[in-house]
């Protein structure tokens, strides 16, 4: 293809993963957003929940100035909090709810063009027909909760079930489907969040990955894993940066995705879709050593298609 990706796609980053000092809604968080939105890299940025409601509003009015997309990631609120939208517990899943429903009240602050939530562990193997059942009741109250506020979409993403990763319920693309056909028939915008960091976990191909959901494919995340050094400090759902050794993700990888991509239509040129990088430094690399990693792969892999 011609031209940059950015022609073709919104180029995002994913703002708690890069300055993971961030995730827990404390620590350097306006300067980093300040560094991320004047990057004329990235048109989007992911962010997720900030306690201090003054640093938020400066956050907001940094952010917005810049012009950039914003999406909102609860996961960090649901991991963090070791919240369960699929809890065979009512009580439990009801904290998860509630803990969701927070989070989709700021990111209304944020103006945000989506929120992305994660399933809960998965069960034994008799509770995971139950158990996608209740995660589909929770999904369709955080819809009609989000559609109360505004017209903001709640997207699903999709995790692997493997036990030195996240081990989730969803999980393969097609239960996720499952999940998407049910939570969209009473809200059509409701759709799943897909990474490439997940796909090695999952077993999965581009193809099964990417030409399954159809319409429900909604938002895109770039990454990498390590699956085969259990010594390695990414062990698991880890996303260093791509070419790490011992990993699974680098250029010719991006290549082959960003190719299927193509394919079902997700980029193409004029497209607006957003593509964003979940990376994440580790031992003496930098935030700033991985943000460039990820462009500089990003780069050597548009210019294989």
């Amino acid at each position: 293809m011609q031209g940059k990706p950015q022609e073709y796609m919104k180029v995002g980053l994913i703002h708690f993963m890069a300055f993971p000092d961030t995730i827990k809604g404390e620590g350097p968080i306006v300067e980093t957003l300040q560094e991320i939105c004047s990057d004329d890299y990235f048109q989007v940025v992911e962010l997720t929940w900030i306690k201090d409601p003054d640093v938020r509003k400066k956050a907001i009015d940094a952010v917005t100035a810049s012009g950039m997309t914003v999406g909102f990631g609860a996961q960090p609120i649901v991991l963090v909090n070791k919240l369960n939208l699929n809890s065979s517990d009512a009580a439990e899943r009801q904290k998860a709810v509630d803990g969701v429903k927070a989070g989709i009240d700021e990111a209304y602050e944020w103006s945000a063009a989506g929120l992305a939530v994660l399933s809960g562990p998965v069960p034994e193997a008799d509770r995971i027909a139950a158990e996608k059942d209740l995660l589909v009741d929770s999904l369709k109250q955080l819809c009609a909760y989000s559609q109360s506020k505004g017209d903001m979409p709640v997207l699903l993403e999709t995790f692997d079930r493997q036990p030195y990763g996240k081990n989730c319920l969803i999980g393969p693309t097609t239960d996720a489907v499952d999940v998407a056909e049910a939570v969209a028939a009473e809200h059509p915008s409701f759709g799943l969040m897909l990474d490439l960091s997940h796909m090695p976990l999952l077993e999965e191909t581009c193809d099964q990955m990417l030409k399954t959901p159809g319409k429900h494919l909604k938002h895109i995340h770039i990454g990498n894993c390590v699956m085969r050094d259990e010594s390695h400090p990414a062990y698991g759902d880890g996303h260093p940066a791509f070419g790490t050794e011992g990993s699974e993700n680098d250029v010719d990888e991006l290549a082959e995705f960003l190719v299927a991509l193509r394919d079902i239509g997700y980029i193409g040129e004029g497209k607006q879709n957003v593509v964003s990088f979940e990376v994440k430094p580790y031992g003496d690399e930098t935030p700033q050593d991985v943000i460039q990693n990820a462009k500089d792969t990003l780069d050597a892999a548009w210019r294989k298609i």
